[in-house]
């Protein structure tokens, strides 16, 4: 569904929740599946989803199967008319216990990687408390993934203290076969469950 502008920090239920997931879809074929990413992880007892997307992304789902909150560029705008407003990146960031950008697509793994933030989406990551995980999830063309420049802009992101969900090798839409499709949707949730896991077990201790 999407965003009627109201940031998920102010709603009330959250309060009963014990873990908020912000996932981050950005314009990649892998945005497919983000129906069935974000159906998984409400399947997690406890779990708080909303979706920041691109708007790229937008062209590979359908916002009506998408059943959490949905922010979109449109919406960082329309909430902000003055200085006492909310900053919609900012309240994300804070209402977050955990991101997850998947996919990442190529265009803004460069744009992460040089703290480029030019739409809603890099602005929290921009923003993010590097105290709390986020995980990302490559997922582009095997020569875009082979390019020289794809490695080291991982590399920064592991620097930053980001977590690697690795693409694997499959049969991609282009047609071509290799490395650069997104990780299982089974194996990305099973991630998050680690992390949040880890997590919550170092906050009781």
């Amino acid at each position: 569904m999407e965003s009627n502008a109201s940031c998920p920090a102010d709603a009330a239920p959250l309060a009963k929740r014990q873990f908020r997931v912000l996932v981050g879809v950005t314009g990649s074929v892998a945005a497919l599946k983000l129906p069935l990413l974000v159906s998984r992880l409400l399947d997690i007892p406890g779990l708080e989803v909303a979706v920041v997307t691109t708007e790229r992304a937008k062209h590979f789902y359908s916002p009506q199967d998408i059943p959490v909150t949905l922010y979109s560029d449109a919406d960082e705008w329309e909430m902000w008319k003055g200085r006492s407003d909310p900053v919609l990146h900012i309240d994300l960031r804070r209402w977050a216990d955990l991101m997850l950008v998947a996919p990442l697509d190529a265009n803004t793994l460069g744009k992460v990687a040089s703290g480029v933030c030019d739409n809603l989406l890099t602005c929290v990551i921009r923003a993010w408390d590097c105290r709390k995980p986020l995980l990302f999830c490559p997922a582009m063309n095997t020569a875009m993934w082979e390019h020289p420049v794809t490695a080291q802009q991982v590399g920064l992101l592991k620097a930053f203290g980001y977590v690697e969900i690795p693409c694997v090798v499959k049969k991609l839409v282009c047609g071509d076969e290799g490395l650069g499709a997104m990780a299982e949707v089974g194996t990305i949730v099973d991630k998050v469950k680690e992390v949040l896991f880890c997590r919550g077990s170092s906050q009781q201790s």
